[in-house]
């Protein structure tokens, strides 16, 4: 297995065409890691650091906002946003296909329609940059540490100067994932969101290794825990990105011109989680909202605000836990919701059972037309349940084991729970974590692994196409990917 991925790697610099489109890959993501640097002007960054090293932010719905900005958002770099507000437009348009008949007519003219989608994409990007960078130069405004105030020169001109260079890199960031994705390998923006992660294993495998040599032997023993628990999930993780249902199809009999064609039989493969990382990623963006508006507010004090609002900053700052009951069970109950909703509209399977028809195909044992798309419909459901419950858990389960979960703050009964789980070492972790702060939680881990297999899914196809040997070698089966951002 190793010889055939040396010899793999190594097909891949003789190929010219694959080679320049990996060596323009690798280029292009050298200039994001460049720009990564390039800081937004106004910002002390010294109380910048002294902000980030209490570890609130970290715990917080801020830290999920600089897991997918690459670690931009840490730095205020030019790039702070990240590729996230692409993103969320490119869902919203996606959903809105369902509702509004003229993006519907749109998605059906074929390329040139799916330019116009991309065109009004771009727009609805640029318009969520200038709200959500003006939330967070308003919340940058308002911070202050015991250093200072985060922006020395609070002048009139902070906000607007803030908002035109985030946007500006967030346009740029979506340029190079455009370019990656038309002149290079891969999914230009799943691989920028896999750049910016994997260029913190470095720093993480370093804090993890002084944790378990300097620390006790308590900590030592809850760090080996840990990453028997990360060896775990990422193996959860590859075995139902891999996971499909196959659905026997078989095609009738035909006739081309003289010649008899003999019925066929082929297979259909329905995913376990079809919509890949996509729900968690537009949960995680509808639970930032509430912390977009309360940054307008400067991240103001209930004490000193009326009733309805009081009770918003007191909603926005306990939804901003990752800790709290609340942010847990809205966050999973929405990956849920988005999950079924995005399946359905990828996969409609009333388009699915008209188009066999057409073709002459058909399910053994079930009628054509509404009873196909009833059969469909049914596999779907059940796939995507364990595909929704799935992602949840991956999506929760790391931060349950990192920081434990405040039952404290569950109304009446809360209290007697966490009281009973401290009585014992057994249980007490529920409720404080292992104490080690880890870089790579499961949307990260799940982000990482299908951007690998999508990636190197889409290199064998070039090689073997070119008759090269893939990964797997030539009796190796071939590597499924998944779908990308």
């Amino acid at each position: 297995m190793l010889e055939n991925f040396i010899n793999s790697v190594r097909n891949i610099f003789i190929v010219p065409e694959l080679r320049r489109r990996v060596m323009f890959t690798l280029a292009m993501l050298a200039v994001y890691r460049i720009g990564s640097h390039v800081r937004t002007p106004g910002i002390d960054p010294d109380a910048l650091k002294q902000l980030w090293e209490t570890g609130e932010l970290q715990r917080s719905l801020v830290g999920v906002l600089d897991l997918f900005s690459g670690g931009n958002f840490k730095v205020v770099s030019i790039f702070a946003l990240g590729i996230t507000p692409y993103i969320t437009a490119s869902i919203i348009l996606q959903l809105m296909t369902v509702v509004w008949g003229r993006l519907k007519a749109l998605q059906e003219e074929g390329e040139l329609g799916r330019r116009k989608i991309t065109q009004y994409t771009r727009y609805l990007t640029v318009v969520l940059c200038a709200v959500q960078s003006f939330g967070i130069a308003a919340w940058l405004k308002s911070q202050a540490t015991g250093l200072g105030p985060l922006v020395p020169d609070a002048g009139w001109s902070f906000i607007p100067m803030t908002m035109l260079t985030l946007a500006t890199g967030t346009t740029f960031i979506m340029w190079l994932g455009e370019q990656i994705t038309e002149r290079g390998i891969g999914n230009g923006i799943s691989l920028i969101i896999f750049a910016g992660i994997v260029l913190r294993l470095p720093s993480a495998s370093k804090a993890v290794y002084d944790k378990l040599i300097e620390g006790s032997t308590g900590a030592a023993l809850g760090v080996i825990a840990l990453l028997i628990a990360m060896v775990f999930v990422i193996a959860a993780i590859v075995f139902v990105e891999r996971g499909f249902r196959k659905i026997a199809i078989n095609h009738a009999r035909r006739m081309v011109g003289s010649q008899s064609i003999p019925q066929q039989q082929t297979h259909m493969p329905l995913k376990v989680n079809m919509g890949g990382v996509i729900p968690v990623i537009f949960a995680s963006s509808i639970l930032a909202f509430p912390q977009t508006i309360l940054g307008f507010f400067g991240g103001a004090n209930a004490a000193n605000a009326g009733p309805v609002k009081a009770w918003f900053i007191r909603f926005a700052q306990e939804l901003g836990q990752t800790s709290h009951p609340l942010h847990m069970f809205i966050y999973a109950t929405a990956i849920i919701f988005f999950t079924f909703f995005y399946v359905s509209i990828i996969f409609n399977t009333d388009e699915v059972s008209t188009n066999l028809r057409k073709s002459g195909a058909f399910i053994p044992g079930i009628r054509p037309g509404k009873s196909t798309s009833d059969y469909l419909s049914d596999i779907l459901t059940r796939l995507t349940t364990v595909g929704a419950v799935y992602l949840a858990l991956v999506a929760l389960l790391p931060g349950i084991l990192l920081q434990g979960v405040q039952f404290s703050a569950i109304p009446y009964i809360g209290e007697t729970i966490d009281s009973v789980l401290r009585q014992t070492p057994v249980t007490s972790w529920l409720t404080t974590g292992v104490g080690l702060q880890f870089y790579f939680g499961g949307t990260s881990l799940l982000i990482v692994i299908g951007v690998a297999m999508d990636t190197m899914n889409q290199i064998e196809s070039q090689l073997i196409m070119r008759h090269y040997d893939g990964f797997l070698g030539p009796r190796g089966r071939r590597l499924r990917g998944r779908r990308s951002f």
